[in-house]
């Protein structure tokens, strides 16, 4: 019927119609072809789906043929992906905990096709948030509300900990879990800014006392070496006087002495001498002897009357 449309009243074939044929069959080819392959794109896993259903085997990145109109694909994302999202907990000391969290992840590309068969493209929203709000409140609970500032880290590592324990099995694999930020209460943060102040204050007094403490100890030391240094000149002067006295005893002979005295004697005898009718200088007459006597002269004395006054 058709090949009678086509011909003319004469029986020649129609102009145009093989040409309108052979367009067909040539869109029909690429239709066809261009089902025929399909291109993952880098940092992707093709997930083959064959009449809707996955298949066992997946497509890594690149170039693949497919069967046309059966086998579809869908791509899945192993890339590292960012997660960022406020969370709400409560410390172990029952204060309210407002944070901003960054979680990245990836997704292993073996595990690309169970995810999409179990879970779907969206894993994110449906797998990792509540999961990362789970482990932020249940890490979050074991800390009071200081230590959660002073010990950032650690509670991140731990909150890293829990989500690798729960997602993991899934294929998903946390590279970096970030505590962007901790926010608290206002009543909280001022009592953490008296505090502070007020350490700070304690600080400011212990440093004062220990600089006066220093200084009080230096000026003592220095007292001390003052003193020390004081005692020890008196010392040695004392010393030098010591030395000086013992050498002048050692240099006073009793020849000397007995020298020195005669020198000074005026020439008057005594008119008190000692219990044995002595004089009081005590000479030594061996130790004058052996040394030449000073000359004396002694001093004229009036002569008396040679006769007395005749008695009236």
């Amino acid at each position: 019927m058709a090949n009678v449309r086509n011909l003319n009243t004469d029986g020649t074939p129609k102009k145009g119609a093989g040409c309108i044929g052979g367009i067909i069959a040539g869109i029909a080819g690429i239709v066809i072809l261009a089902n025929s392959f399909t291109i993952v794109p880098a940092g992707n896993t093709g997930v083959v789906l064959t009449l809707g259903k996955v298949s066992e085997v997946s497509f890594s990145e690149g170039f693949h043929l497919k069967a046309p109109f059966i086998q579809s694909v869908e791509t899945m994302s192993n890339k590292i992906q960012v997660y960022e999202a406020p969370a709400s907990a409560v410390s172990k000391d029952l204060q309210t905990v407002s944070s901003s969290i960054a979680v990245n992840y990836k997704l292993n590309s073996a595990n690309s096709p169970a995810m999409y068969q179990n879970v779907g493209v969206d894993y994110q929203s449906v797998l990792i948030a509540p999961v990362v709000q789970e482990c932020m409140k249940s890490v979050t609970a074991k800390y009071p509300a200081e230590e959660l500032i002073t010990e950032r880290q650690k509670v991140g590592d731990e909150v890293k900990a829990a989500l690798d324990g729960k997602l993991n099995s899934y294929g998903i694999y946390i590279e970096k879990f970030n505590i962007v930020n901790f926010d608290f209460s206002e009543e909280f943060n001022n009592a953490i800014e008296a505090k502070q102040v007020a350490e700070q204050n304690l600080l400011k007094t212990q440093t004062e006392q220990e600089q006066a403490i220093v200084v009080a100890e230096a000026s003592a030391k220095q007292k001390v070496i003052a003193a020390n240094a004081e005692a020890e000149a008196i010392l040695a002067q004392a010393q030098a006087q010591a030395d000086a006295n013992k050498l002048l005893e050692e240099s006073l002979s009793g020849k000397v002495i007995a020298y020195e005295q005669i020198q000074k004697w005026d020439g008057v005898m005594p008119k008190v001498t000692g219990s044995e009718g002595g004089l009081l200088i005590d000479v030594d007459l061996d130790d004058v002897s052996s040394s030449p006597a000073p000359t004396y002269t002694p001093p004229a004395q009036p002569e008396q009357q040679a006769e007395e006054t005749p008695a009236q």
